[in-house]
């Protein structure tokens, strides 16, 4: 269970939310589902109290409303999902013309990720993190614009920033003047958390700043906060087909930047994946994929087809098998014996491994040019980004409970993709855990006992201390599955 606190402010009221987050911990991706909301006020008087549930209420309503909506405008016409007037009056929201009604700039509560959308005379001072932004009302907000949230481990790294209203008639206000003017939109994110990962940096920074920047064309600029030089170069390629503007890393800034409108944060649908009906433009996997293939000047759009025309003219070509090695944890230890099968079945094998074999860059035109990828359970299966449409990720399992996990963070983004999934479950003679531990041991008899004791249980044992030996003649049946649906 993670308890998380948020301070709001607005109008002349001041209300605070306690949210509990059960954290599923069997798994690395740390899944949290909202339980409850509840007034943290423990005193006051009795109209007072009524007034902030009723905020409460109102604004959970509202921003759960306010995502969905495809032009992201903070002005809604609430009689037409139902909300009352006195309701959205109560949430100390303020009445515009033709019954339309002004939202706060941040919405908290999405599972993952808080995210602010403001409009006006904005003013970003790096040196304190702080944004400044006009407004009619009382708003501040602390946001850390990083999709992981309940995720403590994670959010260490990364710099709480503080939005804070200020009205364009106070003479007192003390924002800071500006120093640049910019006549653009910009864009607020951290590369902190587990952004070092590749799965983390796709699932948390690259598909939602994508989901968040695309529709602007290039004519966004980005602000990064827990800045890291070799991120920011290892993903160039996304970022320069994201925003053609330089990137600012707001922690080193002296200068005040100025802008018109500025979201801070990220929007995060699921691990890995999107969801077509929260997406502004409806974007899709499929969509993404084609945005990589574009950044990354990838060839191939579609896998081969291995159908009675394409063998007359192609008779020596052979379906490309990308075999993802690993060197540490979860290597598979007869790779030469798998080479030798995959060959003999008819297929071009590549043996490759992400960031030791050559540059990423060069690693995605490797996997583009395959056919079929097989790798074991990791971060490296995020890849799959990469293969052309109609290819097959045959993703291993070592022991463990990991399956159900595996599948949600990499078997249905490939599906979404419109690649085919095949999976394969080593049995415990493939492991190099009988090695390490008696045959009765709980690791191979109850798996799911670690699964109790929490996510690092699990890491430390069948992630960290475990190779794969794969059973040649078993594994044969997949690899002949995949050459089959490439015939279709």
């Amino acid at each position: 269970m993670t308890t998380n606190s948020v301070l709001f402010t607005y109008g002349n009221l001041s209300t605070s939310w306690l949210y509990v987050e059960e954290t599923t911990s069997t798994t690395s991706a740390n899944h949290l589902g909202k339980l409850a909301i509840h007034d943290t006020s423990s005193q006051c008087v009795e109209e007072e109290c009524r007034l902030r549930k009723s905020i409460n209420r109102s604004l959970y309503m509202l921003m759960q409303f306010q995502v969905n909506f495809s032009d992201h405008s903070r002005y809604y016409d609430f009689n037409s999902i139902g909300i009352s007037m006195s309701l959205a009056a109560n949430a100390g929201l303020r009445p515009l013309m033709d019954g339309r009604w002004n939202l706060p700039v941040c919405n908290v509560f999405e599972p993952m990720s808080d995210f602010c959308e403001i409009e006006g005379d904005i003013r970003v001072e790096g040196k304190s993190s702080s944004i400044y932004f006009t407004s009619s009302t009382n708003e501040s907000w602390r946001i850390k614009p990083y999709a992981r949230k309940g995720d403590n481990d994670a959010m260490k790294y990364v710099t709480e920033l503080s939005i804070i209203s200020f009205l364009e008639t106070d003479k007192r206000a003390t924002a800071p003047d500006c120093n640049i003017n910019h006549f653009t939109p910009a864009i607020i994110f951290s590369v902190g958390g587990y952004a070092g990962n590749q799965f983390h940096a796709f699932t948390e920074v690259l598909l939602p700043l994508y989901l968040t920047s695309h529709h602007f064309h290039q004519e966004v600029q980005f602000l990064v906060t827990s800045s890291q030089p070799y991120w920011l170069k290892m993903y160039e390629s996304i970022m320069k087909q994201l925003s053609r503007y330089p990137i600012i890393d707001i922690d080193k800034e002296v200068d005040v930047h100025c802008y018109q409108k500025v979201t801070v944060g990220l929007k995060h649908h699921k691990d890995l994946g999107i969801d077509p009906t929260k997406s502004p433009k409806g974007y899709s996997m499929v969509d993404f994929a084609e945005f990589l293939r574009m950044s990354y000047s990838l060839e191939r759009s579609s896998a081969i087809k291995m159908d009675g025309e394409f063998l007359k003219k192609n008779d020596n070509k052979k379906p490309r098998l990308l075999i993802l090695s690993r060197k540490r944890t979860r290597r598979f230890t007869n790779e030469d014996e798998i080479v030798t099968m995959a060959k003999d079945l008819g297929y071009e094998v590549i043996v490759a491994e992400p960031g030791v074999t050559t540059t990423s860059y060069n690693f995605t035109h490797i996997v583009n040019s395959c056919d079929v990828m097989v790798a074991v359970h990791g971060a490296g299966c995020t890849n799959l980004l990469f293969l052309p449409s109609n290819a097959i990720l045959i993703q291993v399992f070592p022991l463990g409970p990991l399956e159900e996990f595996g599948r949600h963070i990499y078997g249905e983004p490939a599906e979404a993709m419109n690649l085919r999934y095949l999976e394969y479950k080593i049995t415990v003679e493939e492991s190099s855990l009988v090695e390490q531990y008696p045959a009765d041991h709980a690791i191979f008899m109850d798996p799911d006992s670690f699964s109790e004791k929490g996510w690092s249980a699990v890491k430390s044992v069948y992630l960290d201390q475990q190779s794969v030996k794969l059973d040649v003649g078993r594994f044969k049946d997949t690899l002949l599955e995949a050459l089959e649906l490439l015939h279709h």
